[in-house]
């Protein structure tokens, strides 16, 4: 319900601004399987094309509720380590494990994507992702460092974690530059696992939306769901086993009582 109040809320500040966004991956896949969440899924995801995500940002700042939600990113927190955003409410608490000692607040959240360009050539696009490969674990190793379970990789994490944050965000700054420069037929979210051998999805996808039904609430989606759903997921109306049914690991949970 509080990550329902959030994604209406995102919808809310977009229908205002003539931002145009889409709900995504598991978020998608729940509002055709199962008409709202996937059972036993715990986040919602949405996804921005990057001139919309740097409008909703800017949007985020005047139209947000900040009596009930909060916006962040790496550019306004401090030790904010991810190359996306999380609008966040107030008052909760959502604390993942090994990211105890991170210094922000971590409410329950939704997570808000910005999609960038990767090149067309498949060889080029792979070499991007090795990039983008390398900059995400530089980033993860502040949590790396304490979570993985090989000792060596800690070690390692915790040499990476050593490099100045502001250095790899500028770097990653000259990735969005430069993914930018011309539009290209393929995206990805740069910061984000891609786990598909594309190495990325069709742009189209994003630019098309219809309205689809999640939870009773009407939100924008990829108008051809089945094309982006059998490319992400293959069988998507299939159940997967239980033992890939996934959900994020937390130490702490405070949610608030509605009135």
């Amino acid at each position: 319900m509080i990550q329902l109040e959030m994604l209406i809320e995102v919808d809310r500040i977009c229908k205002k601004c003539d931002i145009h966004y889409n709900i995504i991956a598991g978020t998608l896949l729940g509002a055709v399987r199962h008409g709202g969440y996937i059972p036993w899924d715990d986040d919602a995801d949405v996804a921005l094309l990057r001139p919309e995500y740097e409008r909703f940002r800017e949007a985020c700042k005047a139209e947000l509720d900040t009596t009930r939600f909060y916006f962040q990113d790496h550019r306004n927190t401090k030790g904010y380590r991810w190359g996306y955003g999380k609008l966040r409410r107030k008052d909760t608490l959502f604390l993942r494990e090994h990211q105890e000692h991170m210094p922000y607040e971590q409410g329950i959240f939704i997570d808000v994507f910005p999609l960038d360009g990767v090149p067309d050539n498949y060889i080029l696009r792979s070499l991007k992702n090795f990039e983008c490969f390398c900059v995400r674990k530089i980033l993860w190793s502040e949590v790396g460092k304490i979570a993985d379970k090989n000792p060596i990789k800690r070690v390692w994490y915790r040499v990476l974690s050593r490099l100045p944050e502001n250095v790899v965000f500028s770097y990653y700054h000259q990735m969005i530059s430069q993914a930018n420069r011309k539009q290209t037929k393929m995206v990805r979210i740069l910061m984000f696992p891609t786990p598909n051998r594309e190495w990325g999805y069709y742009r189209k996808w994003y630019e098309e939306s219809e309205d689809i039904v999640f939870e009773g609430e009407i939100f924008q989606g990829i108008r051809d769901y089945q094309g982006y759903l059998r490319f992400k997921f293959g069988e998507y109306m299939e159940l997967p086993p239980e033992e890939q049914r996934k959900v994020h690991p937390v130490s702490k949970i405070k949610i608030f009582t509605y009135n």
